[in-house]
C-alpha cells in the first residue's frame, strides 16, 4: 500500500490521541467524513489502525509487527529526512553497525557517498545497499535470514558481532514507551540489538515520531542506553523530559 500525505496526518493524529471519532478526523483534518471513512477503511484493511463503532484506534499488539513492505512505505519521507540528518553526523573513516529496519536502509542510502567507512550488519538490504559504495567495506553477519525482510538473526549472529567493537551503533525500534523503554517483537531480533548496543562506543537511535507510545512486547533497552536520538518531530509528553534526564542529544530532522 501506497500511503499519501493525508493519510500519514491522519495515522500521526490517531497516534496522538490513541482513539478519534470519525466526525473529529474530519474536523482536525478539515477534510469531508467520506474521505476520512475512505481513508480510514484503507488503513484498517492493512493493519495500521483498527475501527470501532464510530472511530478509530491505534492497534493494540503488542506480539506481532505490521508487515515489512507496509513500514517500508509508511512515513518514507520521514525516514528520509531522518536518514539525511544521520549521514550529516557520520564522519569518514568510522565503523559503524546497522541493524533491522526500514529506516537504517534509508540511512544506509543516505551514506552513499561517504569514504572509509567499515559497516557491520545483520541486514541484507543495508548490505545490499552500501554494496554499491565502493569506498565502503561491508561486512555481514552470520545467522539466520529472516525471509519477510532479510534481516538476519538468531545466536550465531550474536557471537559474530561480539567479535567486534565499533564507533556508533545505529539502531531501529518498533516501539518507545512512556517509562521509556525501547521495545520490539521479536526475540532474536532484541538480542541482536542488544548486543549491537553493547559493542558500540555510542549509540544513536533513528526513528520517527510515531514509535513513541507504540506497544511492543520485548524490552530492547532505555532510553539511557543511547546517546543521540534522530527523528522528525519533537516527541509527545513525557518523552522531552525523560530524554533530558538521560542526557540524550536529540536532532529533530525537520
Amino acid at each position: 500500500m501506497n500511503v499519501n500525505p493525508r493519510q500519514i496526518k491522519l495515522l500521526n493524529t490517531v497516534r496522538a490521541h490513541n482513539s478519534v471519532s470519525i466526525e473529529q478526523l474530519a474536523e482536525l483534518l478539515g477534510v469531508t467524513l467520506q474521505t476520512v471513512r475512505r481513508d480510514v477503511q484503507r488503513l484498517a484493511d492493512e493493519g495500521l489502525l483498527a475501527r470501532f463503532h464510530g472511530g478509530v484506534r491505534v492497534p493494540t499488539s503488542t506480539i506481532e509487527n505490521i508487515g515489512y513492505q507496509q513500514r517500508k512505505t509508511l512515513h518514507a519521507e520521514s525516514k528520509a529526512r531522518i536518514a539525511r540528518a544521520v549521514a550529516a553526523r557520520v564522519p569518514n573513516d568510522c565503523s559503524l553497525i546497522l541493524n533491522i529496519g526500514t529506516t537504517t536502509e534509508a540511512i544506509a542510502k543516505a551514506l552513499m557517498h561517504h569514504k572509509g567507512l567499515r559497516v557491520i550488519t545483520n541486514n541484507l538490504n543495508v548490505a545490499s545497499i552500501l554494496s554499491d559504495n565502493a569506498a565502503c567495506e561491508v561486512i555481514v553477519a552470520g545467522g539466520s535470514v529472516r525471509s519477510r525482510d532479510r534481516a538476519i538473526v538468531g545466536e550465531a549472529t550474536v557471537d559474530f558481532i561480539r567479535q567486534f567493537k565499533v564507533d556508533i551503533a545505529l539502531i531501529g525500534v518498533s516501539g518507545i514507551e512512556s517509562d521509556g523503554t525501547l521495545r520490539d517483537f521479536d526475540l532474536r531480533e532484541v538480542k541482536v540489538a542488544q548486543t549491537i548496543i553493547a559493542q558500540a562506543r555510542e549509540v544513536w537511535l533513528a526513528t520517527d515520531v510515531s514509535k513513541f507510545n507504540r506497544p511492543a512486547m520485548i524490552e530492547l533497552a532505555t532510553l539511557s542506553q543511547i546517546d543521540c536520538l534522530f527523528t522528525d518531530a519533537e516527541p509527545p509528553p513525557p518523552f522531552p523530559e525523560l530524554l533530558q534526564q538521560a542526557n540524550v542529544r536529540c536532532d529533530y530532522a525537520s
